[in-house]
């Protein structure tokens, strides 16, 4: 098996028990699915570095404040071909995302979506990258958790 790993940096802004996600509407390439706010990290560039440029890239924002609380592996197949991702997943804080409204769509300034608010006890189609939406649950509980960096 050939092809390379791609290590990746995303963020998660949850909010009275919604989470901020990308959405990518279903083409004939893939099925309608959400995904954590991020993209690469860049040769030399650090995790939170990175999670920092993607929002400020992707929505135009500054974080304030950025905590990692795991890395992961996603293993997936998209448009029928095979991907694996090394995941640094960041709780995050933005002031000008937690004011927006919840029926807001935002979109996304380097690609062709949007991101919105999703409610995480009914997502409804599936949430990128795998086993995002545990973390993300387990920080609705705890949202104080970000303030803790031993938690």
């Amino acid at each position: 098996m050939s092809g390379s790993i791609r290590n990746i940096a995303v963020g998660l802004l949850i909010r009275e028990g919604r989470v901020l996600a990308e959405e990518y509407r279903e083409t004939e390439r893939h099925p309608h699915f959400l995904r954590a706010i991020g993209g690469g990290i860049d040769f030399g560039e650090r995790a939170e570095d990175a999670v920092r440029r993607e929002f400020l890239e992707e929505l135009g924002v500054t974080l304030t404040e950025v905590r990692l609380l795991a890395v992961t592996e996603n293993l997936f197949a998209l448009a029928g071909k095979a991907g694996h991702e090394v995941v640094h997943v960041f709780a995050v804080r933005s002031p000008e995302l937690e004011e927006t409204a919840f029926d807001a769509r935002m979109p996304i300034l380097d690609n062709t979506t949007t991101a919105g608010w999703f409610p995480l006890s009914d997502l409804g189609m599936p949430f990128n990258p795998d086993g995002i939406v545990a973390i993300a649950a387990e920080l609705a509980d705890d949202p104080a958790s970000l303030a803790d960096p031993l938690h």
